[in-house]
């Protein structure tokens, strides 16, 4: 892997989406590319003299403000500097305004081959992107993105579920998927939930046979489980076997299948997954 974008905003699961990034990368092959999205306070012009914020404007409140954005860019090179004196390609990317548009603007730039983002539940990062933002990109970025919910302790990745609906061709994922799980080290396991509110249009062996003419998959590999929610189901899986790593692919859909007929579990996941989840994208 050629370099992961690692956006960060200084909260305790900063060190969270770091810790998994390092994971992921070759220290002699991967460069490291750590973002922080500075937003200046922009002042309310209607604050006047004696309201709560007086001196806005003034002399001591630009000072504080400068201030503020020299500590966060001192603590930004800190990351990068602590991460090239670990033996990693280290690089500190510093950008103005909402933390989308930079990663966005990163992406242009920088072209990496997986974001990381972590996910704190206290008005941290993927706070910020509440709503379309915060699944626009996880689920639309041109690269994987791998989402770390604040619960996780990471230590490794070696036991991972492929969550799969066996609906759709997807061994340009799964070829993407194992030289990652190759590269972990790790156990893979697909895994499908049956459920009445999914659609099963397709039968499952049709796709198992295929996966299997291109990639080594035993029988053990390969997990059918029942549950009224897929969602629930495929997180009761995840805690029965201990995955230390979710993986799910969404895909372009149409407007009535998306919010008519199957609303995306990838989706409701990003928000609401305890285990870390890595997207990959179908073309």
């Amino acid at each position: 892997m050629r370099s992961i974008l690692v956006a960060i905003d200084f909260s305790e699961n900063a060190e969270r989406a770091l810790a998994a990034a390092k994971l992921i990368a070759e220290k002699d092959v991967t460069e490291l590319l750590i973002l922080h999205a500075y937003q200046p306070y922009i002042a309310d012009v209607n604050v006047t003299p004696g309201n709560v914020m007086p001196g806005i404007g003034g002399a001591d409140f630009l000072t504080m403000t400068t201030e503020l954005e020299e500590e966060y860019h001192k603590r930004l090179d800190g990351y990068a500097g602590d991460l090239v004196a670990e033996g990693y390609n280290a690089k500190a990317i510093w950008a103005l305004g909402s933390v989308q548009s930079a990663i966005e603007e990163a992406i242009d730039d920088h072209v990496p081959d997986m974001i990381v983002i972590g996910r704190t539940g206290t008005g941290g990062f993927l706070d910020k992107l509440i709503g379309s933002s915060a699944t626009h990109i996880a689920l639309n970025s041109p690269c994987p993105v791998l989402v770390v919910p604040p619960q996780v302790e990471l230590s490794s990745f070696r036991n991972v579920v492929y969550a799969t609906q066996f609906e759709y061709e997807e061994n340009n994922i799964l070829r993407e998927v194992f030289v990652l799980i190759n590269h972990l080290g790790a156990k893979l396991t697909l895994l499908k939930v049956n459920s009445d509110t999914q659609p099963d249009i397709q039968p499952d062996n049709q796709y198992i046979t295929e996966i299997r003419s291109h990639f080594t998959i035993s029988d053990e590999q390969i997990a059918i489980r029942e549950n009224k929610h897929v969602l629930d189901g495929i997180e009761a899986y995840c805690d029965e076997v201990k995955a230390d790593l979710l993986i799910m692919s969404t895909r372009e859909r149409s407007f009535i299948e998306e919010y008519l007929i199957n609303p995306s579990i990838t989706r409701k996941l990003v928000v609401d997954t305890h285990v870390p989840l890595l997207v990959f994208h179908l073309k």
